[in-house]
């Protein structure tokens, strides 16, 4: 970036993160990741987007539905609470609060807290009333559900467009969810059960069509924000076809404990999750800051 006099309007994003190419640090990272991503598209990649449950608590919500609802993305992995915080936010909102709340006194009056988020606990006894049709016309159909037809069928009961799921369910793009019974929704699978004792959630059900959309692809390319199950199953379902041809990550984890979520794309090369040849960035960065300048910057006019 040159140096300027004050300019006398402001840059457009797409502008800002374009200049972002002569700067260094995780700057030059944010505008690498932008160029990849718009490769994987232009390369007409098939696209891996994960995120974690605390992304779609936020802001972000309305960017992943951007996605969504423009066929940016092919296939979603996520957590179980992704599908929580979904669901709820389409009848109702969350609350601002602080980092530095007193929580004892949240939890006397009824209230949890993400960050500085605050959700009531009446969202979640809204989220029993709503998984309840969810769980009776799946199990009317088939005591044997995937994650993925738990996601699709919250998306046809959702009406209000401004939902992830709804968008998700419209587009035919899966929702895959690994882990889904670490949620308020696995917490009303356990409920269910009492009533209807052979009702399972298997996930392995999934594994074979995320398998063929990974081997029947030309090229891979994986949006990966944060870490944890839904990163490890985006790159590891790759694995079978030799690794990602794409990779963007986003992180404020560490590499050095050698958890996977602080893990850098080369790291995933050595297994093969990502190929050799691979064009990849990893961005250290809090994904609600740098995740709408991406966004903003691939959809700008």
């Amino acid at each position: 970036m040159e140096i300027q006099d004050y300019p006398d309007s402001c840059p457009s994003i797409k502008k800002l993160t374009e200049g972002m190419d002569s700067a260094g640090f995780q700057a030059s990272h944010l505008f690498r990741a932008v160029e990849i991503i718009k490769k994987m598209r232009k390369e007409k990649a098939t696209v891996f987007f994960t995120f974690t449950a605390n992304m779609m608590a936020s802001g972000l919500r309305g960017l992943f539905t951007g996605l969504a609802k423009n066929k940016f993305i092919d296939a979603v992995i996520t957590t179980g609470g992704s599908l929580d915080h979904d669901l709820i936010r389409s009848y109702s909102n969350y609350l601002h609060g602080s980092f530095f709340m007193d929580d004892k006194k949240l939890h006397e009056e009824g209230t949890n807290r993400i960050g500085n988020i605050l959700v009531p606990n009446d969202r979640y006894v809204l989220l029993e009333e709503k998984m309840k049709p969810v769980f009776e016309k799946l199990y009317s159909k088939n005591k044997i559900v995937s994650p993925s037809e738990i996601s699709k069928e919250i998306g046809n009961l959702i009406k209000n467009k401004n939902s992830f799921l709804y968008w998700c369910s419209k587009n035919e793009i899966p929702v895959y969810s690994p882990g889904i019974t670490d949620s308020a929704i696995g917490l009303q699978t356990y409920f269910f059960k009492q009533k209807y004792p052979d009702f399972v959630i298997d996930v392995t059900k999934d594994m074979k069509e995320l398998a063929s959309l990974s081997l029947n692809s030309e090229k891979t390319g994986g949006i990966i924000l944060g870490g944890g199950i839904s990163k490890h199953h985006a790159i590891g379902v790759n694995l079978l076809r030799g690794g990602l041809d794409y990779a963007v990550y986003i992180t404020t984890a560490s590499p050095w404990d050698g958890s996977l979520s602080g893990a850098r794309t080369s790291e995933a090369v050595s297994w093969g999750k990502i190929k050799e040849e691979a064009t990849s960035v990893t961005l250290d960065g809090d994904a609600t800051v740098v995740f709408p300048l991406i966004y903003y910057s691939l959809f700008s006019k």
